[in-house]
């Protein structure tokens, strides 16, 4: 069963588009088919998989709004396969607010290509508008990135909320998957603090792994690569190749 995972915290730089893109590079790398869905329309997932964003002709966007065929928009990559997105992206709320359904946009067109994946990831945009919810109606679970900060504790408690909305109304399958700590100094008596209070008030939901604040990571994009592809030997890309593994087992556990 394809595992569809929501990359979402409404709270910007706290790492959902390099999570997502290494994520998908490593899981890629141990041998899993993977498509990376951006929803951002930064789209800096986009860049950071080495696509030039104003050279495409169809995006997410087309997706959502002119019901393209998701098959033409879809990008074969080396490790993994992106639906891209750029600016355009940024007007669609507008536009989906005439569109019957327009919470299940994205979910139907994943419908048609989802059995070709073992994973779909989804960066969502730092938001909780119509088109994360788009993102979190589609998915099977969340995966949340989080500085461990204390603002960022405030914006965990809407999002949680939220996921338990679209629970009750609209996709009974989904879940949290698990708290990522990101962008995380070992050094900080408040980072371990908010570590701790996270393994307490989400017990079993706290990954193990721990991506480190790490120069190499914040490096990559501007290169176009993931961190893995770019320094696969750095403390970041080890953390998030760790992850994979994590998240690989937990899946062969569960099933």
């Amino acid at each position: 069963m394809t595992k569809i995972l929501a990359i979402s915290n409404q709270k910007g730089g706290v790492g959902k588009t390099t999570t997502a893109v290494n994520l998908s590079t490593a899981l890629g790398l141990k041998g899993k088919k993977v498509l990376l869905v951006d929803l951002d329309p930064q789209g800096n997932a986009t860049s950071s998989s080495g696509l030039e964003k104003t050279k495409l002709k169809s995006t997410v966007y087309d997706l959502l709004i002119n019901d393209a065929d998701i098959k033409e928009v879809v990008k074969k990559g080396k490790y993994y396969d992106v639906v891209p997105a750029n600016q355009h992206l940024a007007g669609a709320e507008i536009e989906m607010i005439q569109i019957k359904q327009r919470e299940v946009l994205l979910k139907n067109q994943l419908k048609i290509i989802q059995q070709d994946y073992d994973y779909i990831l989804l960066d969502c945009p730092p938001s909780l508008g119509l088109i994360t919810l788009n993102g979190l109606t589609a998915a099977t679970s969340v995966l949340i990135p989080m500085q461990c900060e204390y603002f960022a504790l405030e914006g965990l408690t809407d999002l949680v909320n939220t996921i338990k909305k679209i629970k009750t109304n609209m996709n009974k399958e989904i879940q949290i998957e698990g708290l990522l700590r990101t962008i995380y100094d070992r050094r900080n008596t408040l980072s371990k603090e908010v570590s701790d209070q996270l393994s307490t008030y989400f017990p079993n939901k706290v990954y193990k792994t721990i991506v480190p604040r790490n120069v190499r990571v914040a490096e990559a994009p501007s290169h176009g690569l993931s961190a893995i592809q770019f320094d696969k030997h750095s403390k970041g890309s080890k953390a998030y190749l760790e992850l994979a593994d994590e998240i690989i087992k937990k899946e062969a556990n569960n099933g």
